[in-house]
């Protein structure tokens, strides 16, 4: 039997697709790149590029060559990130309301709708928390704290610092973002404390046991007293080690290697915590939310080493495990997402829906502008390609520069069949509502075209056709501007594709 998977993120369902054709697989690629690049949008990016190449074929019937078509496709394509340009609107990454309702925008079509309020704080809890100043940014000459350099300088690392955290049980409306870190560990020995405030923590990645030989060697012991002096050697080489921690005093260790028995003794003695085996990633987070570096050698050990910033570390159960949590740490600059759900299918869901908000945040984190939704900003290009390809558009390429927009219709187009309203009377009036934003005369040339801000839409629940503006249903810019480049760029590769060739091993 196959893993079952429930889900209705594109990407996620062409990633369990298995294809041989050639031309399918690349259009798989696609949304893969779309998924790493922005990820948001990877069912659009499908959807365009199919329409695309659907209306590029009777253009090859009527034996027009596929560069002219690549031509206006390419033109086509600069003149709709023009309009992209044009429609787009400054938001401030630190203005709740707005950057909810642009979340809200993201998650609406997935199956976490139903929690949007607490998905969207999530979401914007986690990258806001996790976004620090990049180090050109935070240079001496730079403006002030983070929230003033220029926000194009911000570094947002969701995939390292985000972690999330799935436990089966408990209900959607227990999952909330912590303010610190925390792991499915429990401490090595069972009479060590499991509740500190305001910890002082020591990180390590060196084992604290006894080091063995890295070549395999035999030592003859002639005198019974030289085993015993042995035997003391190592537990001296142990004790040592754990002087040498114990001197700083830290409250909690944590190593990424082993704790013998002997370490954890003296840990006990000295009132110290221990963690061992601890996952790389997760000690990284650790020290990134602690302020403490992690350290090789014991012997290395400074003070400015151990980190202060954690108010609270707690040991808890959750359903069978033990979990250690690292909370309230100040200005912490990395964080776990704890997910609670029914089942296991729904934390995967979940996980998939809340990186798609986390990813739509980064964006605009990086790039603080925003496009319109319910297809507004597809029917706006559409409609300006159309009246440019009129006016100013001539020979050969007209038609398949005016084809791009037509294939732009496609968003609008399933938004209103998936609302179950009647499509062409829906389409038909959004057409004409954007296409009378356009002022001008027919006669007059491509400078005169009057671009009007249109922010007219399709509401995906009813169906009406509303403005974006009052609904407000809002896209990231970067996320709207990938999907068209990357549908229109693969369209015309695989349009400049002649003929497969299947190549064959030679026996």
């Amino acid at each position: 039997m196959g893993g079952v998977v429930m889900t209705n993120d594109g990407n996620c369902i062409l990633r369990e697709v298995d294809v041989s054709h050639p031309t399918a697989r690349s259009m798989i690629e696609l949304s893969r790149a779309q998924d790493e690049e922005v990820g948001d949008g990877t069912t659009s990016v499908i959807i365009l590029a199919g329409e695309m190449l659907i209306l590029g074929e009777p253009f090859i019937r009527n034996n027009i060559h596929p560069t002219v078509i690549v031509r206006g496709y390419n033109e086509a394509l600069q003149e709709a990130l023009k309009i992209c340009d044009k429609l787009a609107r400054k938001v401030d990454v630190y203005d709740t309301t707005a950057m909810s309702e642009l979340v809200k925008s993201s998650l609406g079509t997935k199956f976490s709708s139903r929690w949007n309020d607490i998905m969207v704080d999530m979401a914007l809890k986690a990258v806001l928390m996790v976004a620090k100043p990049s180090e050109q940014a935070s240079k001496p000459g730079a403006e002030g704290g983070a929230y003033k350099h220029h926000i194009a300088n911000m570094e947002v690392d969701i995939k390292r610092y985000a972690k999330v955290e799935k436990i089966p049980g408990g209900e959607i409306s227990e999952c909330r973002v912590l303010n610190g870190i925390m792991f499915q560990k429990d401490v090595t020995h069972s009479k060590m404390r499991r509740k500190i405030k305001n910890p002082r923590i020591l990180l390590l990645d060196s084992p604290l046991e006894y080091k063995k030989g890295e070549s395999q060697t035999n030592v003859e012991i002639t005198n019974d007293e030289d085993w015993n002096t042995m035997l003391r050697m190592e537990e001296e080489y142990v004790e040592n080690m754990c002087a040498e921690i114990i001197a700083f005093s830290p409250d909690i260790v944590v190593t990424e290697k082993g704790v013998s028995d002997l370490a954890q003794h003296y840990f006990h003695k000295a009132n110290i915590t221990a963690f061992r085996r601890l996952r790389k990633t997760d000690n990284n987070r650790m020290a990134r939310a602690t302020g403490a570096t992690i350290v090789s050698r014991t012997d290395e050990i400074q003070e400015s080493d151990l980190g202060t910033r954690c108010g609270m570390f707690e040991m808890r159960k959750i359903g069978d495990e033990y979990f250690a949590f690292f909370e309230e740490c100040e200005d912490a600059k990395a964080c776990t997402i704890m997910l609670r759900g029914g089942s296991k299918d729904v934390l995967n869901e979940i996980e998939r829906n809340l990186s798609d908000a986390m990813q739509v945040v980064r964006n605009v984190v990086y790039d603080p502008r925003l496009l319109p939704g319910g297809g507004a900003t597809e029917m706006a290009v559409s409609t300006g390609l159309s009246e440019i390809g009129r006016r100013t558009i001539e020979g050969v390429k007209q038609g398949p520069f005016m084809a791009v927009g037509e294939a732009m219709e496609v968003i609008p187009r399933t938004l209103a069949q998936n609302c179950g309203v009647s499509v062409i009377r829906t389409i038909t009036q959004l057409r004409a509502r954007h296409a009378s934003s356009f002022g001008g005369d027919a006669e007059h040339k491509h400078e005169d075209v009057e671009f009007a801000k249109c922010n007219v839409g399709i509401d995906g629940t009813t169906g009406e056709i509303v403005d974006m503006q009052d609904l407000g249903i809002w896209e990231p810019y970067s996320v709207k501007v990938q999907t068209i480049k990357t549908a229109i760029e693969s369209a015309c590769m695989i349009l400049r594709i002649d003929d497969i060739v299947s190549g064959s091993k030679h026996k």
